[in-house]
């Protein structure tokens, strides 16, 4: 199970890098390309933060649901934005889905 634990953390923090690099990426060079990296990034990083919790539920270990809960609503908020950001390419909502990625690490890291 702890080779899958893994893999999993490995899979969501690419999705990390990829709305980070996607964000960058629209803000600096404005590619066509940045608003699907960011989007599916962070429906990478949806898809996987959902099956480490599920990985973790079924585990001895102690879930914090309050904490998880903020977390998936920033992440829903992020592919949302992702969304938005692919039908009419926006640095504005691009640069939010930055920051709330961000936020979601803060919360993460510091909770």
């Amino acid at each position: 199970m702890d080779i899958v634990y893994s893999a999993l953390v490995f899979l969501h923090m690419l999705g990390l890098a990829g709305i980070i690099s996607g964000w960058l990426m629209q803000l600096i060079t404005g590619h066509a390309k940045s608003t699907k990296v960011l989007l599916h990034s962070s429906l990478l990083q949806l898809v996987t933060g959902l099956l480490l919790v599920g990985v973790a539920e079924m585990g001895d270990g102690d879930v914090d649901h309050v904490k998880i809960a903020v977390k998936l609503v920033v992440a829903l908020a992020i592919a949302v934005l992702g969304v938005l950001n692919l039908r009419g390419p926006n640095v504005k909502l691009a640069t939010a889905a930055g920051v709330l990625a961000v936020v979601n690490i803060a919360v993460a890291v510091f909770w």
